[in-house]
């Protein structure tokens, strides 16, 4: 009887998800680890795009939170860092920043990109300066420059998406994307902590002093 009930827990749970709809079930599939199969079912860009990132396609990912548009700019950013462009992925959580100036996520990744990138004189990871100076219209895309801006969170109830906020990051590890919650700023702080602490092994840059990962 013990191991009765909890199959038919499940098994009311994925009857209710399939009643719901394709967006339920995604839902259900990316909380129980099948991102894969949540992205084919999710029909809002924003909840597919977490789908997209949680499974590895980084590049899949970026195109869903583009179309997104404005409501994604966070993850924007952490898709465009998983891709490696830092620069662009930095001009993102600018805009993040500047719409939501206490979001310590996208500060701390921010941080983590400003890393990577050449500093500027007079403005080197002056993250205030950066977001007081960013245009409004950043967080919309544009034709004419590389890959755009929107702002974002993670897959919670209905299609629209909010990020837990826990501010740590993750130890390195092969099962980052298996061990994870629906949090893409967890796995991308894991993910630049062990690039920069590998540029650090190889030479090719020097650890902040009072750098707290």
């Amino acid at each position: 009887m013990g191991r009765v009930l909890p199959c038919v827990l499940v098994l009311a749970a994925l009857g209710a998800a399939l009643a719901a709809g394709p967006d339920a079930f995604g839902r259900l599939a990316l909380k129980a680890g099948l991102p894969t199969l949540a992205a084919g079912l999710l029909s809002g860009d924003e909840a597919r795009g977490v789908a997209l990132y949680r499974a590895g396609d980084y590049a899949g990912a970026d195109a869903a939170f583009t179309a997104a548009g404005r409501t994604a700019t966070y993850n924007r950013g952490n898709s465009l860092a998983a891709l490696g462009d830092y620069k662009l992925a930095a001009s993102y959580y600018d805009a993040a920043i500047f719409a939501e100036p206490t979001d310590a996520d996208a500060r701390f990744n921010r941080a983590l990109v400003g890393q990577f990138l050449e500093p500027i004189t007079g403005e080197a990871n002056d993250i205030d300066g950066l977001a007081a100076t960013a245009p409004a219209e950043q967080s919309e895309a544009r034709p004419s420059e590389r890959p755009d801006i929107a702002k974002t969170k993670t897959l919670a109830e209905q299609e629209r998406v909010q990020r837990p906020r826990t501010g740590q990051a993750v130890v390195a590890s092969e099962d980052w994307l298996t061990t994870l919650p629906d949090d893409p700023g967890r796995y991308l702080k894991a993910r630049l902590k062990a690039e920069h602490d590998a540029r650090v092994e190889a030479g090719l840059t020097h650890p902040p002093e009072d750098t707290a990962w």
